[in-house]
């Protein structure tokens, strides 16, 4: 017991030292310009950023306690809740940051106390950098990167998060005017139990699933039959057909999707003129609640079914020709064929693409926003319209109602939602089962 706690004893010190006063380790190995480095930028981070990090995270606790007044027409300043909120994320990275470092310091002193506890000389300060250099260089490529990544994604995430267990909307709870306030679970029992609320999500909700799911098949489907028209022996011209069924795909879509919607306008639109003049009567095509959700299904066509017809072709020209031959010689019809070669060997292929084909269908904004803009109205809904979906309520609470908490709960829900039937998905594929096996 003895002789393994005396080979224990250099680690444990070091790593006690190191955990007690950053850097004390490192000097206690005998690696005197690291210990002297770490203890030199410990002191400095401390005194230089503990008062900004306390005031942060008392700010992201309060969220201010002194809101802006009004006094003999002047405008004496108070606490922006939201900017408290955000300085105070900041600091708990940092926080987080400097834990970081100090769990690394005490892994690098136990490390260094186990090489003298085998006999091993500590290397000194140049050998330390010269080994990181070479060990550590790729790790210290990505830091940039991963500051980007946590400044430009992370913490806008956070905060989104965080703004759903506020109260922070009009027209009682927006800085800097008034304070900001926590609230817990206010916002999402709101949703659920408010009549008004829950008839609009939960009727945006099922339209959105709707259109994501009939937009999605719609699309497949049809690049599937336009891939196989394009690649049929009998076909002639076939880069002419290729070309002409991809250019709707080159045009950019805003542009298309405002040039439907004057062409299918109930009052001056062409198509409902050509219609008249035909003898028929005009068609309300974004005008009727159920007729403006067909519209924009049909219109989703002309958009995505260049992608996947193009997808779809590739596909099918890697499709084993052996089994068609083989098929054939036992009798198998053309329409045994495809349902029983094409389209499993085409799924299969393609199933991680209908997935993102999904979830990009259930966020698509700008087709609501640019072709309806949500219209026509509901009676029955709070800020939205009968077409709108999810994400383009989520625009309008945010940009021109200011229910930024509710907004903020709905992503949230959202969120959830997409990751669960990915990652359901995605898990359930037969190119990922094999994946794991191998």
């Amino acid at each position: 017991m003895m002789a393994t706690t005396d080979a224990r004893r250099h680690r444990t010190i070091a790593a006690i030292f190191s955990a007690v006063f950053i850097g004390l380790g490192q000097l206690y190995n005998r690696q005197y310009i690291k210990g002297l480095l770490f203890m030199t930028a410990t002191q400095l981070f401390f005194w230089n950023y503990y008062p900004i990090v306390y005031q942060g995270i008392k700010g992201l606790i309060t969220l201010g306690d002194v809101p802006s007044k009004i006094v003999a027409g002047n405008v004496i300043k108070g606490d922006h809740s939201i900017f408290m909120l955000i300085h105070g994320i900041i600091m708990i990275v940092l926080v987080l940051l400097f834990a970081g470092f100090y769990a690394l310091n005490i892994y690098d002193a136990k490390k260094n106390g186990e090489l003298r506890d085998q006999g091993k000389a500590v290397p000194g300060f140049l050998v330390s950098v010269r080994q990181a250099k070479f060990r550590h260089f790729p790790y210290l490529l990505l830091v940039p990167s991963l500051f980007f990544v946590l400044f430009v994604t992370v913490l806008p995430l956070v905060f989104n998060v965080l703004i759903a267990f506020t109260n922070y909307s009009a027209p009682h709870h927006i800085p800097d005017r008034n304070l900001v306030d926590w609230t817990g679970l206010r916002t999402f029992y709101d949703l659920f139990a408010q009549e008004s609320w829950r008839t609009t999500f939960f009727g945006i909700s099922v339209w959105n699933i709707i259109w994501a799911v009939a937009s999605t098949l719609s699309v497949f489907f049809s690049g599937l039959v336009l891939a196989l028209m394009v690649n049929h022996p009998r076909i002639m011209f076939k880069k002419f057909w290729r070309t002409i069924f991809i250019l709707p795909w080159a045009v950019p879509q805003f542009i298309s999707i405002l040039v439907f919607r004057v062409l299918l306008n109930g009052s001056f639109g062409p198509v409902n003129d050509m219609l008249v003049k035909l003898g028929m009567s005009p068609v309300p095509w974004l005008s009727d609640p159920t007729m403006a959700k067909v519209t924009i299904i049909i219109v989703n066509l002309w958009f995505s079914t260049p992608f996947l017809m193009a997808l779809m072709s590739g596909v099918l020209t890697t499709l084993p020709r052996d089994l068609y031959e083989a098929a054939a010689v036992d009798g198998a019809t053309g329409t045994q064929r495809f349902t029983k070669l094409t389209l499993p060997l085409v799924l299969a292929a393609t199933a991680p693409i209908l997935i993102m084909q999904f979830a990009f269908n259930f966020n698509n904004f700008n087709l609501i926003y640019m072709l309806t803009d949500g219209s026509p109205n509901h009676p029955d809904y709070y800020y939205a319209g009968s077409t709108d979906i999810l994400i383009s309520w989520i625009f309008k609470m945010t940009l021109n109602q200011s229910q930024f908490n509710m907004a903020s709960a709905v992503s949230i829900i959202m969120f959830v939602f997409i990751a669960v039937f990915s990652l359901w998905n995605y898990r359930r594929m037969k190119t990922t089962r094999e994946e794991d096996r191998i």
